[in-house]
């Protein structure tokens, strides 16, 4: 996005840009139809209503004044069925604006979020989530403002425009040019309004998103908030921001409540000399009570629509800003996209082949410098080095998180870009340190609504990986509830659940990352079981910060500052007396000092 970041709130655009009006009227086109038939209701309810003020004029004049009432009904009947037809279109209308106005947000809305899973990691690293949630919600509800009660509204005030500007010349061109004085004063006041309601839009919108970003940063933190006694401190941050968006709505409430008593005051004043100068006419007998009535409530109508789009012009205003940035966000390119021609697998068979890869997060700041190494089929390989090493770096390009720079990544003998990405993903398995457990039950845990994975797998799962012991009947817990974040858990659970989705999904290679590190000893080694079983015949790669834990590797891969210094053995390794015997002997010593104290 040429450097631009999608939370940019400042930049509000303009009123009007027939770019983005043009894209978003393309979201209409399956609904075109209705959007006709609210363009005609809206056309018979202007027409219905013009209608009716002359059949008002008719009864005053011809009945009412004259003291004649023959045939006073029929009037009285087409005035009742005029009446009908109006509640009849003004009730299709509403509901197909609003109906067409849902559809198009949904449609946005499900287009939306299925880009942003496309989006690599790279794009979350740099756009906090608060304001993407922004994108989601806030925006497109906007939109929904805008198809609903915007679009085929404003052709609606402009038909009815036409339609009493025409009847008020009809009836009588005088008092016409008199009501159409007002018009000056009645524009200047708008575009005032429209000016001081654009920046307090501006304002509001900003922070909003600020607001919203706050809040899920912290609630996301909220345990780190408390161990630091931090409450008081967010608190009044948020309570910052919150007067900063209670100003900004406040502000806009105040050029509402000015704009529309000025509207009230500048109509009030054109209807007083109507009746001033209609009066006159009255009494020369060039006009009669019947058309003064009528030119009175097409005066009333007239300023309607009037009032009506300078409300549109705050819906349209909202919805450029906000089909600006959504635009902004669905126009960003995914930095990694299949190839038009892929090789699609049907199963590894493990052989995993580096062959000089480098990789940046950030120019040309190497996190993997020139990086060679393979792994046979069946093959346990472990990675280890200290932080920073970039061992974590080099799983994200395996799964292609990220794409690497030079180099080439090759699994079994095929390039890495030539697969699809889902089918790459599909028969690898990644279990993390840091596990994301989803609210909904064990099994939705488990399956990650893969439905094909019944039950009775996941029970299996479950069972091999030793997570039974914290359920007395897994066949009926398995539909247990799980909060948000997997809240009821502790870490080792979570962790041994990790394993079960992995064991679950069956992958060809399987990869650990760091995925012991926070676990206690005893629930380390259930975890140790059923990595027996589960690296069987299977290719894996292990990074771990515990050496104890990578002994028996088959090889070990030793990363400093993104380079490949060691592989070998655990006995080889050690031999060498290089950076592994190091970190070897720096946690042999941490953990004999820990086991004496505790003696």
């Amino acid at each position: 996005m040429s450097g631009k970041q999608i939370h940019d709130e400042e930049v509000l655009g303009k009123a009007y840009d027939s770019r983005l009006m043009k894209r978003l009227l393309a979201y209409t086109k399956p609904y075109r139809w209705v959007m006709v038939l609210a363009v005609t209701m809206l056309v018979m309810t202007a027409l219905f209503q013009t209608a009716l003020a002359f059949i008002t004029k008719i009864g005053i004049d011809d009945f009412m004044l004259t003291g004649n009432a023959d045939g006073f009904e029929i009037v009285a009947l087409k005035y009742l069925a005029i009446i009908f037809g109006i509640l009849f279109a003004s009730f299709i209308q509403i509901y197909t604006t609003m109906w067409l106005g849902q559809k198009v947000q949904d449609d946005i809305r499900m287009e939306l979020f299925a880009h942003l899973q496309k989006l690599n990691l790279g794009f979350y690293d740099k756009n906090p989530v608060g304001r993407l949630v922004t994108r989601v919600t806030n925006d497109i509800n906007t939109l929904n403002e805008l198809f609903s009660s915007g679009v085929v509204s404003v052709i609606g005030d402009i038909l009815m425009l036409v339609f009493f500007v025409s009847a008020l010349l009809y009836v009588n061109w005088q008092l016409a040019v008199i009501t159409f004085i007002s018009l000056p004063i009645l524009l200047v006041a708008t575009f005032f309004f429209k000016a001081k309601a654009r920046d307090a839009y501006r304002v509001v919108r900003l922070k909003l998103a600020r607001l919203n970003a706050f809040v899920q940063e912290h609630l996301t933190g909220m345990t780190i908030v408390q161990l630091f006694t931090k409450e008081k401190n967010t608190y009044d941050d948020f309570d910052s921001i919150n007067k900063e968006l209670l100003t900004g709505h406040l502000r806009s409430v105040l050029y509402y409540a000015v704009f529309y008593p000025v509207v009230e005051i500048i109509g009030a004043i054109s209807l007083g000399m109507l009746f001033y100068y209609g009066g006159k006419m009255i009494e020369v007998q060039t006009l009669s009570f019947g058309d003064l009535v009528l030119f009175i409530y097409l005066v009333e109508r007239f300023f309607q629509p009037i009032r009506d789009l300078s409300e549109k012009y705050n819906v349209l205003q909202a919805s450029m800003a906000s089909s600006e940035r959504i635009f902004d966000l669905l126009d960003t390119p995914p930095a990694i996209i299949d190839k038009e021609e892929t090789k699609v697998p049907s199963k590894f068979n493990g052989k995993i082949e580096f062959e000089n890869v480098w990789f940046a997060y950030n120019d040309e700041q190497w996190v993997i410098k020139d990086l060679t190494f393979s792994v046979e089929p069946g093959e346990k390989v472990a990675i280890v080095g200290a932080t920073g090493a970039g061992k974590s770096s080099l799983i994200s390009l395996l799964y292609r998180f990220y794409e690497f720079q030079k180099g080439t990544i090759k699994i079994d003998g095929v390039d890495i870009r030539d697969y699809p990405v889902a089918q790459l993903r599909s028969h690898l398995g990644l279990v993390l340190q840091d596990v994301f457990i989803f609210s909904g039950d064990y099994a939705r845990n488990v399956r990650m609504r893969d439905d094909a994975i019944s039950d009775e797998v996941i029970e299996s799962a479950i069972k091999r990986v030793g997570f039974d012991r914290f359920m007395t009947d897994v066949k009926k817990e398995l539909h247990t509830e799980v909060k948000e974040r997997g809240a009821t858990l502790s870490t080792g659970q979570k962790q041994l659940l990790s394993f079960a989705r992995a064991l679950a999904f069956d992958p060809d290679i399987l990869i650990l990352d760091e995925a012991t590190s926070s676990v206690d000893t005893e629930t380390e080694s259930l975890i140790q079981k059923a990595l027996v079983e589960l690296l069987k015949d299977r290719t894996s790669i292990v990074i771990a910060h515990r050496l104890s834990t990578i002994e028996k590797a088959d090889k070990i891969l030793v990363m400093h500052h993104g380079e490949l210094r060691e592989m070998g053995t655990h006995e080889s390794l050690l031999k060498e007396k290089g950076i592994y015997e190091t970190l070897y002997q720096l946690q042999y010593k941490r953990a004999t000092q820990v086991s004496s104290k505790v003696n």
